[in-house]
């Protein structure tokens, strides 16, 4: 009895300290078995069953034999993840994927499951995803991810699988958050995963570069005031005039040239000609376009309207641009609808109001907009996914310090690309030192003096 207590005491232990252990050594096994047992009754329970055909009625009055049953949906297989369980279902004539996807919450509280979510695969296929634990409480991102140019891992989905951020397809992504929502986090593993690729790092930092000045070694341009900003807004719009220049004396359109070699943007050059793509981000879009006096509006109008032609037009030419901010409406300023209609990515985090989560997804879905004003403070990094498409997800980056993306940013300093559109805006650092072994020398305290 008291080896059996000891046992016990340990999966409950291990079950609140380490979810993810106790899913893959108990908690999966349970989950298979309850399923295994309960999928039909459950099925019916939730409504997901239909009667049977008329030939079965048929047959099975001929034979003389009981009712059919009703049938719920074929199991057509069960794979155990590191944060629960998938299943594919087959769905029966009759059946259609909103009923499952409307049966998720009673499916989570049949099977005892932390979370439920489900998606059409093809027509009459349905892949219904379910989290043993609250993946999102402590982010461990999965040893192997599917890592490509321009895409990379930076947070979990509340389903458990990874969330990406693709830039070759959405290339322009607003960012909203409130103070201390965890913003500057998601930015900062942002980068942290394009620095080790080979892309260029342009930065506009209006709060004199605190948040990205410490990553400047792998930056190819940093501005930290709203004037300079203009500028190198200004320098990539005439790089970007550039690469369609280049684009456009390489496309040679003749009756014998392949329609494979004839391209509109950077991704159909060849390699040795393929201009180095960049990804702009904006800190504190606010701090850039605000304006305190009637002599800085000009300057206001420069900085929209190259950001605007960026937005519109960058993606051909391999810009693509990241904004962040605390809100983006039109208190900013003429032109802030129009670009915001541009930015296809959208991610929220916790906001102070309502009407900042309208500014992200208004336009988009309006139960996104209900799920961001319920993100709660004590979870920050925390935030809503959506895209134009109207779909959404709700998604928690991993805590990575200002110290594990400067150590990043150092080791791939090598691979910051010298643009020479850019380069007057090149930050001059230092070269790096080895720090040497700590000193044993101690210093007597001075006493203080008038």
């Amino acid at each position: 009895m008291v080896l059996l207590a000891l046992v016990v005491a340990g999966v409950v232990l291990l079950r609140s300290k380490r979810p993810a252990w106790y899913w893959m050594t108990f908690g999966a096994l349970v989950a298979l078995v309850r399923i295994a047992f309960t999928y039909n009754s459950v099925m019916e329970a939730c409504g997901l069953t239909v009667p049977p055909s008329r030939m079965r009625m048929v047959l099975a009055r001929m034979a003389r034999r009981e009712v059919p049953p009703n049938r719920p949906p074929r199991l057509l297989r069960t794979r155990v993840t590191r944060t629960g369980l998938v299943l594919r279902l087959g769905l029966r004539p009759g059946q259609d994927a909103f009923d499952v996807s409307a049966s998720t919450d009673r499916l989570r509280h049949s099977f005892r499951m932390y979370g439920v979510t489900s998606r059409e695969i093809k027509a009459g296929v349905v892949e219904v995803r379910m989290t043993g634990y609250d993946v999102l409480h402590q982010v461990v991102m999965p040893a192997k991810t599917d890592r490509d140019l321009l895409r990379v891992p930076v947070g979990l989905v509340d389903d458990g699988s990874v969330h990406y951020r693709d830039f070759r397809q959405v290339p322009h992504c607003l960012e909203l958050g409130a103070t201390l929502s965890g913003k500057s986090v998601y930015q900062r593993n942002l980068a942290t995963e394009l620095s080790a690729q080979p892309v260029a790092l342009v930065g506009i930092d209006c709060k004199q570069g605190v948040e990205l000045g410490p990553l400047a070694r792998r930056f190819s341009a940093l501005a930290d005031n709203p004037d300079t900003g203009a500028e190198l807004l200004e320098a990539l719009v005439g790089r970007m005039a550039e690469t369609f220049q280049l684009i456009r004396r390489e496309q040679r359109i003749s009756a014998d040239i392949p329609d494979a070699e004839i391209t509109s943007d950077i991704w159909g050059l060849p390699e040795h000609l393929r201009p180095v793509p960049v990804v702009l981000f904006i800190d504190e879009v606010a701090e850039l376009l605000l304006i305190s006096a009637t002599s800085q509006k000009k300057r206001r109008e420069r900085i929209m309207t190259a950001l605007v032609s960026l937005v519109q037009l960058g993606r051909a030419a391999g810009i693509y641009v990241e904004v962040c901010g605390q809100r983006f409406g039109s208190e900013l300023g003429d032109g802030v609808t129009m670009l915001r209609a541009q930015l296809t990515g959208r991610v929220c985090h916790r906001v102070n109001d309502e009407g900042s989560a309208k500014m992200a997804f208004a336009d988009i879905s309006p139960e996104a907009v209900l799920a961001a004003t319920m993100i709660p403070a004590e979870l920050p990094g925390v935030a809503i996914v959506g895209d134009t498409a109207g779909g959404w997800s709700r998604t928690r980056a991993p805590h990575t310090t200002l110290r594990q993306a400067v150590t990043a940013c150092n080791n791939f300093a090598h691979l910051t690309p010298d643009l020479p559109e850019l380069a007057a805006f090149r930050p001059v650092l230092p070269p790096l030192t080895p720090a040497g072994p700590p000193s044993l020398i101690k210093l007597r305290p001075r006493p203080v003096t008038e």
